[in-house]
């Protein structure tokens, strides 16, 4: 009878982090102290469950063990898998699809096993589990596929964004060479030269093709990175962090560089004609501003955003 019951606490603990009821992880912890080292389903612990089915939360409530997590870092199933060994699997697809894009779910992978490596003494990174694995085989060969998507994710992004960056440096380019109102036939100096906004003109213009050149070179960067799987953590991300966020400071010089050159060519005739020639100017670019910029401030947040693992020095009770 006693086991049957314990039976049943077990499925309802593995139900409870499966949907991440952290309540109900704490309460069990409070009422039975044992539940931290008891083993369950395949022979694995509460953490075990957590690290398998990537429930952050659950699993931090390993830090609040203090150095008795050391223990639950050695324990393992009945396959002999380590908890680096669990980290390597690949996470289930509910998860996975918390993070868009194949390249910031492999991220969040390796995010995942560097975590778990940090808490592992040496000896468990090379431990063979029952079918002769260390934990980097088995993150390797369960995170092939994700691998490939990640790297054809990178490359279409990379390759749409190059593209505009391309076109950018390039119109910014010829711009510098025709300058607004011309030049003087007999001194070769721009007409406008003393105006205020003709200033404003060379400098955004200069700023527009400086980073719209910076952002077509992180671009190709990414098109010829070799795509191993720790390029995924921070190389990859930065990489394409400043490719983005020189994109987008050229789109904006790009509009500052075209307003003020439509301001100063009828500043003097029809001054009011300029504002909304300007703002049809800047629709469709901030359409595509509006579209990129979300994945822009998703991929900070997941590269230098706070850490999705808490890490309490105590239990919560």
């Amino acid at each position: 009878m006693e086991s049957l019951q314990m039976a049943g606490m077990d499925h309802a603990l593995y139900d409870a982090i499966k949907h991440g009821i952290i309540e109900f992880v704490v309460k069990l912890m409070k009422q039975d102290h044992e539940s931290i080292w008891r083993k369950g389903v395949k022979g694995r612990t509460m953490f075990s469950h957590a690290i398998v089915l990537r429930q952050e939360k659950i699993f931090s409530l390993i830090y609040g063990l203090g150095i008795k997590k050391n223990i639950v870092a050695r324990r393992h199933d009945i396959f002999h898998n380590n908890i680096l060994h669990l980290a390597g699997k690949l996470s289930p697809p509910s998860q996975l699809d918390r993070v868009s894009g194949a390249a910031l779910q492999m991220q969040r992978e390796l995010q995942w096993f560097k975590e778990v490596e940090s808490m592992v003494q040496a000896k468990y990174k090379e431990e063979f589990n029952e079918y002769h694995k260390t934990p980097s085989t088995v993150f390797t060969e369960e995170h092939a596929t994700l691998v490939k998507e990640g790297e054809s994710w990178m490359k279409s992004t990379a390759a749409s964004c190059m593209v505009v960056a391309t076109l950018i440096a390039a119109l910014m380019f010829t711009t510098a060479f025709t300058l607004p109102g011309g030049t003087k036939s007999d001194t070769g100096i721009p007409v406008f030269i003393g105006h205020g906004a003709f200033m404003v003109f060379i400098v955004a213009d200069s700023l527009s093709l400086f980073s719209s050149s910076t952002s077509v070179l992180m671009f190709l960067g990414i098109l010829t990175s070799r795509y191993a799987e720790e390029d995924f953590l921070k190389s990859l991300p930065n990489k394409l962090i400043i490719g983005l966020s020189s994109l987008f400071f050229s789109l904006l010089s790009m509009m500052v560089a075209f307003g003020s050159a439509i301001y100063v060519v009828l500043s003097h005739r029809i001054a009011w004609v300029s504002i909304p020639l300007i703002v049809l100017a800047c629709i469709p670019i901030t359409f595509f501003a509006l579209l990129q910029f979300p994945l822009l401030v998703e991929i900070v947040m997941c590269t230098y955003g706070r850490s999705i693992f808490d890490k309490p020095t105590k239990l919560p009770y």
